[in-house]
Order: structure tokens, then sequence, then C-alpha cells
């Protein structure tokens, strides 16, 4: 469970890097060249989807729970805002998903 939790996060990490460099770059005025590491990163993003055991969706089912926890704490480092009581409870909920989710593809 920990090495899948470990690569989901990393998988959410070159997603959001991914979505975020792009950002950067029509929202804040950043550089075009942003473009070129958003686009490796997101690549990075499919390919590490592809490293799981289980069906594509099952892995975008339990992926998707990291997601929203990694996304949260990705409010709270890179853009500075405080996490709600809300946001804690639902990143919970959400990790607690994908937890039944991965614990369901031994049974597979």
């Amino acid at each position: 469970m920990l090495k899948t939790t470990l690569l989901f996060i990393a998988t959410a990490l070159a997603e959001i890097i991914g979505c975020f460099l792009p950002y950067l770059w029509l929202r804040k005025g950043g550089s075009m060249w942003l473009l070129l590491p958003a686009a490796v990163s997101l690549a990075l993003f499919v390919w590490l989807l592809t490293l799981h055991p289980a069906a594509s969706g099952r892995v975008y089912a339990a992926y998707g729970g990291v997601y929203v926890a990694t996304a949260l704490v990705w409010l709270r480092v890179v853009d500075g805002v405080s996490l709600s009581f809300y946001d804690w409870i639902g990143a919970g909920v959400a990790l607690l998903g994908m937890s039944i989710i991965v614990a369901g593809w031994k049974l597979q």
C-alpha cells in the first residue's frame, strides 16, 4: 500500500506541475517556455499511471483520492492558503476511498 501511495503522490505532483506551469504562463505573465517542462511533466504523469498493476479504471478511481489530498497540500505549500477543517476531512475521506479501492486490488 505504501509503494502504491508514493507512486500516486509522484503521479499527482507530475499532473499538478504539468497544469500549474501553463497556468503561470496564461494567468500570471510567465514565460511561454514554461510549456516545455509542463509537457514533460504531463508525459511523466501518463507514464506513471501505467506503472500500476490494476485495470486503468481502478487506477484512475484510486488515484483521484490521492490527487485530492496532494492538491490540498499544494494549495497550502505553494499557494500559501490555510486549509480548513473541511479540507482535512475531505482529504481524509478521499484517502480512505483510495485505500479501500487499492485493498481490493489483491482480491481480483
